[in-house]
């Protein structure tokens, strides 16, 4: 890790000690949980890691009845982290709403959100590290880097107790943040969030010792045929033909995957250093998931959660909405006719439901749970 984006021992230290992980353990795959290769291949090519020349259209209009976050190519506000650039939009007054997106997107995936929230509330939304308009640091990820970058921006930027939404890595990422800062952070959104169980009959992984033949043969070789792997996979998220293919498996209404969405999410892949961030997220971040449990996190938590779940998710089911559910006691379940993304795919309800739990459970903690829809 580059020395301008180190973590400072303090804000480390501190963190560590509420964020208590297990020992990395090998455990079966369930249903509910997003299987590595599709989130890899998949995911990031839906997410952002693709290029696409055509700019959005005039004819690329708002859904109906619904405001737009304008669309700004050279992005809205820039706030420096540890020597890097950080993107983020910030419109309305009130209590403050931090939103984070998922694994490649950027602020703009909150297009339909951040205007009608922004009525009532201060809504911020920033571009993780590594992602969007934020600087494409060479740096090792993991998930504690966006969870430092989300609390020094509470911290520094928006400077009040505040409710975070999350998607997918943002979700987890959101959670977190919620244990890292729990003086600050009032409630807790997720939307199809990333993140895995724990299994509890589960068998502690025996660390093979490294052989002089592992060390200096197979581990160069391995990464080179990764590199070669991954970079093929960098090329062909760049294809128009596959980009709309997998936006359209995720999106259960296909009306959405606009041209506003694919420059959106195109564009940060054209930076110089978006192949290599890519190759350094696949190969370290991604398989290393399960070194950060959601049992974990969730143990620690103690504010509202409220989950709006896209029940057609062809990654993330309505099982592990469900899970969560039972396992925090403090939380509220609304299940939506929608894919990995309801809250671009279905403005309004996710809207309308958020809206709801903020006025009726984070203003007043001891008020009824939201119902099921």
């Amino acid at each position: 890790m580059s020395a301008s984006c180190a973590v400072t021992p303090s804000v480390r230290t501190e963190l560590s000690k509420r964020l208590t992980f297990p020992a990395q353990t090998r455990r079966p795959r369930n249903k509910c949980e997003i299987s590595r290769r599709g989130f890899a291949v998949r995911g990031i090519v839906a997410s952002g890691v693709s290029v696409m020349g055509t700019p959005p259209s005039a004819a690329s209009q708002p859904i109906q009845g619904g405001e737009r976050l304008a669309f700004k190519p050279e992005g809205y506000n820039f706030w420096e982290w540890r020597g890097h650039k950080i993107h983020y939009v910030v419109q309305g007054e009130g209590l403050p709403l931090v939103l984070i997106h998922g694994f490649g997107a950027s602020v703009f995936h909150w297009r339909y959100n951040i205007p009608e929230l922004a009525k009532k509330y201060k809504v911020y939304a920033l571009d993780l590290l590594g992602f969007g308009w934020s600087d494409k640091a060479l740096i090792e990820y993991d998930a504690m880097v966006w969870t430092d970058q989300v609390i020094d921006f509470i911290k520094e930027v928006v400077k009040e107790p505040t409710v975070v939404v999350g998607n997918s890595l943002g979700g987890f990422t959101a959670l977190s943040v919620a244990v890292g800062l729990p003086e600050q952070v009032t409630g807790v959104a997720l939307l199809n969030s990333a993140g895995q169980f724990a299994s509890e009959s589960r068998k502690q992984e025996e660390e093979a010792e490294e052989t002089v033949l592992t060390k200096f043969i197979v581990k160069p070789l391995k990464e080179v045929f990764q590199r070669v792997v991954l970079g093929f996979l960098f090329w062909q998220a760049k294809q128009p033909s596959r980009i709309e293919s997998v936006l359209k498996s995720v999106y259960v209404n296909a009306a959405n995957v606009d041209d506003y969405l694919v420059e959106s999410i195109s564009k940060p892949a054209t930076d110089p250093n978006a192949g290599e961030v890519y190759y350094r997220l696949m190969t370290r971040f991604l398989t290393n998931q399960s070194r950060y449990t959601l049992d974990s996190v969730l143990s620690k938590m103690t504010c509202p959660l409220l989950l709006l779940w896209g029940d057609l998710d062809p990654w993330v089911g309505p099982a592990k909405a469900e899970k969560i559910k039972a396992f925090y006691s403090k939380s509220s379940l609304v299940h939506l006719q929608a894919g990995h993304c309801p809250h671009d795919e279905v403005p309004e309800a996710v809207n309308v439901a958020l809206l709801d739990w903020l006025s009726n459970v984070v203003s007043k903690p001891s008020s009824p749970e939201l119902s099921e829809v």
